[in-house]
């Protein structure tokens, strides 16, 4: 067993190299988002980025100017990038793709035990592999990210939406103001059900991303268990969550509409504003609809049969799922990418580097 991206894995066989070529192939298949790769060694990186060109049917030349995927690369912590990572960089880097340096450290494990000293690790760390982007290519497009947490000191086991991570996340962002660069942080939790824990580790760890001022939230929806699970009814909860934020986000919009003088006046004492003009204009999206949470009073949600937020969570996932629909693939895009991929299984596949 060896440490890797900030965690103990198994050695790698021939085999997992062809399970992540299909997988990735499916991704870019049944999905149209921006994908990331995680660094596992060149080959799967060079596999990578030739299955991204295929998809989006560019030229080499093209991708190369061209920013179409990002990988996060993850420090060792303490203070080693390892031979997966440092691949990583040079891969991406070296054909102008996104990099999100991120340093995994967990004060008290991997990282001294005050957040003061975690994140003069993690800048320390950050600042380090960022350089080493700009040394492979100048120019080259890299975010900062901060990943800062604390581990219980019971259990030896990473918390997560704790009051140190949003402390870490606040000060990761910045720190990557001052050197002004994108900031990277997360949305996380160590539960390891979609329960209250979840819920309120999560709004901790939003809320430090959002007063950290990031401009990326990766692992956004889904993580559990400090990231060793991830689960459809937890984004669904994550979902209502992110919506509720950016929200909370936009700008508070006051002028002489908004104020209702005119609508106060109107009421007048004792009254209500249900009927008013004012309200009758704008009451269809005057406020955040949530996706999970129940408004209803007690006995109408009793007479619904009670449902929970998970209950809701595993409907909405249901939803869609039944609603899901696959984007529209070439289908010389589509033959090309299974060639490959036949190809490299034929080939056998590659070790992962360590």
């Amino acid at each position: 067993m060896q440490s890797h991206g900030g965690y103990a894995v198994e050695p790698v066989d021939l085999h997992a190299s062809i399970r992540h070529l299909e997988a990735f192939r499916d991704i870019l298949t049944l999905s149209d988002k921006v994908v990331n790769a995680y660094s596992l060694g060149a080959q799967r990186n060079i596999d990578c980025l030739e299955m991204i060109r295929i998809s989006r049917g560019i030229t080499d030349d093209e991708l190369d100017s061209q920013p179409s995927i990002h990988s996060v690369i993850n420090v060792s912590s303490p203070l080693r990038l390892d031979t997966p990572m440092l691949e990583g960089i040079i891969q991406y880097s070296s054909r102008n793709q996104v990099i999100i340096l991120t340093p995994f450290t967990l004060a008290g494990a991997m990282a001294p035990v005050t957040v003061a000293g975690a994140v003069v690790q993690q800048n320390a760390e950050a600042l380090a592999g960022i350089a080493f982007t700009q040394l492979v290519r100048p120019g080259s497009p890299v975010m900062y990210g901060g990943f800062t947490s604390n581990v219980d000191m019971q259990s030896g086991s990473p918390a997560f939406g704790t009051p140190e991570f949003m402390q870490s996340a606040m000060l990761g962002g910045q720190l990557a103001r001052r050197y002004n660069m994108p900031y990277r942080s997360s949305n996380v939790c160590a539960a390891n059900a979609v329960d209250a824990q979840a819920g309120y580790e999560s709004v901790f760890s939003l809320w430090g991303a959002i007063m950290g001022g990031a401009n990326f939230v990766f692992h956004g929806a889904g993580w559990m268990e400090g990231g060793l699970q991830a689960n459809p009814e937890k984004m669904m909860v994550d979902g209502d969550l992110i919506q509720s934020v950016a929200k909370f986000l936009q700008p508070l919009i006051v002028d002489d509409a908004t104020m209702a003088v005119e609508a106060i006046a109107e009421v007048g004492p004792g009254g209500h504003h249900f009927g008013t003009q004012h309200t009758q204009e704008r009451f269809r999206d005057a406020f955040f609809q949530p996706l999970v949470s129940d408004w209803r009073n007690y006995e109408t949600w009793e007479e619904a049969g009670s449902p929970t937020a998970l209950d809701h969570a595993e409907r909405l996932v249901q939803q869609h799922l039944d609603a899901y629909e696959a984007p529209t693939v070439d289908d010389a895009v589509r033959a090309e990418l299974n060639d490959f991929v036949d190809r490299r299984v034929a080939e056998g596949g590659v070790e992962t580097d360590f």
